[in-house]
């Protein structure tokens, strides 16, 4: 015990994959006073039973330059560490049934592309040139990933613990952490069997036993752990001689194939088949007394439970034919831990300070390598390379208690191939939070989506609309919506809309020196006493953190206003900073708020009845009684026309909404928010506003005062960057001549065969009848009716970039008028 260590910079708890992944990248960024601790042998969770497969293929960006990296990182790790690893690159077919599941594999493909990823759709009368045993008479797309395969996952944990040995960091394996305990200063005590370790900063990688570990992080401002265990089976056949006799003659696997609209893969193992499916009919364990979560499951596997997969099998055998002449060699059937969106968590663990988590990993074996150096930035920099708030814990607030997390884990396994439609809202886990006049907006056909946990309405239906989810099963913007749509934007722009928005993010900070804290965050300036504006907080290397409205109330007083989905995120940034004597308090379930917009606005709000001053201009608030409520009136609007947003506590909403309603508004929904807001170039955040663009890029300039004494952060850089002058930035584009689809996130922007660029989000735009992307170009191109591509779906439009000024209203006489 002599040399156990007692103190340390970083502790991981626990040694799959994905925490010695941790412990090897600390290590190369230099910090070697790192401890990993493993209850029982490296693997001992789900990392031993892991099937190992290792796609680059992934709708979301972020996961997708994740597994990019880890791939590349896999090709080298056996010589870099001197490690011997098992590793096949086999390459992958992933099948397609239907046009909609083409037009995900185009775009990933196009995605892929971006990143130099060399991911192609091939004819279907070429798979067989690939892989000889499918059956391809009923696909209608295929998509071909040469740097697929799969990997040894022991082997490939083994040779990341060598390589963290060999650069001084330490695994204490068999050594179980008992507890933690916070002292005064921030730093951590880790309690275990061998004795305590002092730390300054802790990682929760204890896989499906993470949730477990949470509690510890309770007393300290943590929360439970939204994680929930699946039981997930695969089995491998005995040896089938057509397989072997291919292998031999070709001197090499044959490539794996992924059936997603069935759900399953199949791939060789030796000389038979490994089925793995993900069925609809799934299975959670240790969610119910009758079931506990034993106190340690290492290397163990639950009953097999084949009859879960008949379907899947039978499908399999009818794909490829050979499975069926194969006898079933070995079933394993273990846990493996689900978040709600079946994507992990990595980053700051939330509300608790100098810890961190990395777990609920479903495909933990393609994005280990990645996990790990995400997570080493994280503890080395306090920030990321590339924007990953895809897999932030702090996307999930308070309303991700154990039911909602059950349901969406069942929903999220049994659709883990399923595809995002932009208009598709999942049923599972809703109704978490509702507004006070929620039944009164479906009564009037509000067709729901849920944003962190609060319903609000989408669009608007009328009698015999078709509000099935089969509909909103398609990528275009064509369906039963977009009539309404269309009716709801032409309603703000001619007379006068409202929208219920429960839950916007909003926090009341307060005491002396207030003030002067929040001008050494952002990069702007304060508003006035009785003013508002928006504020930018860049990083340290002048990239766009997060947008919040900043409502002055005092010289000492703000109210902050921020993204629904930002909630546990910028509450964050404040709090980590925050003098002593300030007071930041979360009000976001004490308020709602009504956007009452349009031309007609200032009129209906004189119908209404009310005390306020309709004649103060943009950007002004004032507390005011409408319809005999109070409330406060704040002179902003994100759809571009005249109005107020109405902010009023949570019992006051329902008169103000009924009064509205009875003056005239008509209701509008999110779908005609969005469309409002890209006519006129607002960004919208985690979209166009993303650590992956610095505040120069994202055409954010005149909210910087850069001769304000205040040293903010990402100051130097962003004077550094101003001085070089950019190489990309913001652009508006329109489609020369529009197809069925608008640009998705990360659309790749192309001049001949050379990216220039990508888009950020894509819509209508109803009132200038065009569809319109904003995305990032680089500097040459984006110049006044430049024409570039744009690729959306795997087909390529010629767009045309716009003046740096909105589309629609360009000179703002509507919203001031």
């Amino acid at each position: 015990m002599a040399d156990f260590p007692t103190t340390a910079r970083v502790v991981i708890i626990g040694g799959g994959v994905v925490g010695v992944s941790t412990l090897y990248h600390l290590a190369k960024m230099g910090w070697t006073d790192c401890v990993l601790l493993e209850k029982n042998e490296l693997t001992a969770g789900s990392t031993w039973h892991a099937a190992g497969n290792c796609p680059n293929f992934a709708p979301n960006w972020a996961v997708m330059n994740m597994q990019r990296y880890s791939l590349e990182m896999y090709r080298t790790l056996a010589d870099d560490v001197d490690y011997p690893m098992n590793y096949h690159m086999t390459g992958a077919l992933r099948l397609g049934h239907t046009k909609e599941r083409r037009q995900e594999f185009a775009r990933v493909a196009g995605q892929a592309k971006g990143m130099g990823l060399p991911l192609e759709m091939i004819g279907i009368d070429e798979v067989k040139n690939y892989n000889p045993f499918v059956e391809t008479h009923d696909l209608s797309g295929v998509l071909w990933d040469p740097l697929d395969g799969d990997i040894d996952p022991a082997q490939l944990t083994q040779a990341l613990a060598k390589g963290a040995r060999d650069l001084g960091a330490k695994i204490e394996r068999f050594c179980p952490a008992t507890g933690v305990t916070q002292k005064d200063s921030g730093d951590w005590v880790v309690h275990t069997d061998k004795g305590d370790i002092t730390c300054e900063k802790i990682v929760n990688a204890a896989g499906y036993y993470a949730a477990r570990v949470g509690e510890w992080f309770k007393p300290y401002g943590g929360r439970d752990v939204p994680l929930t265990v699946m039981s997930h089976q695969y089995f491998l056949t005995e040896e089938i001689d057509e397989i072997k006799a291919w292998t031999k003659e070709n001197g090499k696997k044959t490539p794996m194939i992924r059936d997603v609209d069935s759900s399953y893969y199949l791939r060789q193992d030796k000389n038979g088949l490994n089925l793995g499916p993900y069925e609809r009919n799934c299975k959670a364990h240790w969610v119910t007394p009758e079931d506990p979560m034993p106190h340690d499951f290492s290397f163990q596997l639950y009953p097999d439970d084949l009859d879960r997969l008949e379907w899947y099998i039978e499908d399999a055998m009818a794909r490829v034919p050979v499975l069926g002449t194969g006898g079933v060699g070995r079933n394993i059937n273990g846990p493996i831990p689900y978040a709600p969106d079946g994507l992990p968590m990595i980053g700051p663990m939330p509300g608790v300070k100098n810890a961190f988590e990395a777990h609920s990993f479903t495909f933990g074996i393609v994005q280990g390598g990645g996990a790990g150096k995400v997570m080493a930035e994280w503890l080395t920099e306090g920030e990321t390379e590339m924007d990953m708030w895809a897999v932030d814990p702090r996307r999930y607030t308070d309303y991700t208690d154990k039911d909602y997390t059950h349901a969406k884990a069942l929903e999220t396994y049994g659709h883990e191939y399923g595809m995002h439609f932009p208009h598709k809202m999942w049923p599972a886990g809703r109704d978490k939070k509702l507004s006070p006049v929620d039944g009164r907006v479906r009564a009037l056909g509000g067709q729901m989506g849920a944003y962190n946990g609060w319903e609000r309405a989408n669009w608007f239906a009328k009698d015999g609309d078709d509000t099935s989810t089969a509909a909103t099963e398609t990528w275009e913007r064509d369906g039963p919506w977009k009539i309404r749509v269309q009716e709801e934007c032409e309603a703000v722009r001619d007379g006068v809309g409202v929208l219920d928005l429960p839950g916007f993010s909003r926090f009341n900070l307060e005491g002396e020196g207030a003030a002067e804290f929040l001008r050494g965050m952002i990069a702007g300036a304060l508003p006035k006493i009785g003013r508002m504006n928006l504020a930018y907080f860049p990083d340290s290397q002048g990239r766009i953190l997060t947008e919040m409205s900043l409502i002055r109330h005092d010289d000492d007083h703000f109210t902050l206003i921020t993204a629904a989905s930002a909630q546990w995120h910028d509450y964050d940034i404040l709090d980590k900073y925050l003098p002593a004597g300030l007071t930041l308090t979360d009000i976001t379930r004490d308020f709602s708020t009504l956007i009452v917009t349009g031309p007609k606005a200032r009129d209906l709000f004189t119908a209404m009845g009310t005390d306020a001053d309709l004649s103060l201009g943009w950007l002004t608030h004032q507390s005011a009684t409408v319809a005999g409520q109070p409330c406060k009136l704040a002179r902003v609007i994100f759809a571009g026309e005249l109005g107020w947003e109405i902010h009023a506590r949570m019992d006051k909403i329902p008169a103000l909404y009924d009064a509205v309603l009875a003056a005239g508004a008509t209701p509008f929904g999110m779908f005609a928010l969005n469309a409002l807001r890209i006519e006129k170039g607002y960004r919208a955040w985690k979209g166009d506003l993303s650590t992956d663009y610095t505040l120069l890029e994202g055409g954010m300039e005149r909210f910087i005062k850069f001769d304000k004494p205040q040293d903010f952060p990402g100051k130097a850089a962003l004077l550094g960057e101003k001085q070089r002058g950019r190489s990309r930035g913001f652009a508006m584009l329109t489609i020369d001549t529009p197809g069925p689809a608008d640009a998705p996130y990360m659309s790749p922007i192309w001049v001949g065969d050379e990216k220039v660029g990508e888009t950020t989000s894509g819509d209508w735009g109803f009132r200038v009848n065009k569809s319109i992307a904003l995305g990032m170009l680089r500097t040459d191109v984006n110049t006044l009716g430049s024409k570039v591509e744009v690729e959306i779906y795997g087909e390529r439009y010629v767009a045309t970039v716009q003046e740096n000024q909105p589309l629609w209203d360009p000179q703002n006489e509507r919203i001031r008028a």
